[in-house]
């Protein structure tokens, strides 16, 4: 157990962070990547196969080495049902990689090491994952001028979240979309493909001139949008992997 006391990081989860149970981890999980999702077909008369790259990955599974140094009967209840009151995926952070986040369910058991007369312990904490590593700094409205840009720092493209004040046009790069004058305001979220104002949907009013929600790749992009709308707020959602 010593390799393992060596090591002080802490993981959040559903924000709840692993030092409120005096949980410590290593960081050994946290710097995989996820593999690319693609599929290999053979066709009669050809030699190899040919590859289709549906241009996504899959889930990533991330293994937490964790202990307990005191108090390990009280703390190792308390995480245990911690973790498995969760269900589905939530945001888990962890103190390797503070500019990120992640979006995680937890899909173990736990299977425990005790020390001697059960005063400590260490195990493995399994979360599966989304494969993208979000950006904090992604989570950060940016309001945008009437002409102006917004600059993806990552290689791969978002799917914002766009706030629009009023109706008319909003131009995002190649994609023009469209509000008819209905609500004050409208919610465009590109990443779930919905459109709302509040509790009401709003996906009637909103359309897209290549009937397709926008993306924000790497590189800037500009931006602009008509005299109608007062006001326009860009979440863009940064990720890598």
């Amino acid at each position: 157990m010593n390799n393992y006391m060596r090591e002080n990081g802490t993981f959040e989860f559903d924000g709840v962070s692993s030092a409120d149970y005096g949980v410590w981890i290593t960081g050994a999980g946290t710097y995989n990547a996820p593999p690319r999702r693609f599929e290999e077909i053979t066709i009669p008369g050809r030699n190899g196969t040919l590859t289709l790259d549906q241009n996504a990955f899959e889930d990533i599974e991330q293994t937490y080495p964790a202990f307990i140094r005191r108090n390990f009967a009280t703390n190792i209840e308390g995480l245990r049902n911690q973790l498995l009151s969760r269900a589905g995926k939530k945001v888990l952070k962890d103190s390797y990689h503070p500019d990120e986040f992640y979006l995680a369910k937890y899909i173990e058991g736990l299977e425990v090491e005790t020390a001697a007369k059960g005063v400590a312990g260490r195990f493995d904490l399994v979360f599966k994952r989304d494969p993208r590593r979000f950006l904090v700094s992604g989570e950060t409205p940016v309001t945008m001028s009437r002409g102006g840009t917004i600059t993806n720092p990552t290689l791969f493209a978002s799917r914002p979240l766009i706030h629009a004040v009023g109706y008319g046009t909003v131009t995002i790069g190649h994609t023009t979309i469209t509000i008819a004058d209905e609500f004050s305001y409208v919610d465009i979220d590109c990443e779930t493909m919905d459109c709302y104002s509040g509790t009401q949907n709003a996906n009637a009013i909103v359309t897209f001139s290549d009937n397709d929600f926008p993306e924000l790749p790497a590189g800037s992009t500009g931006v602009t949008y008509s005299n109608t709308i007062t006001q326009l707020i860009i979440t863009p959602r940064w990720w890598r992997l």
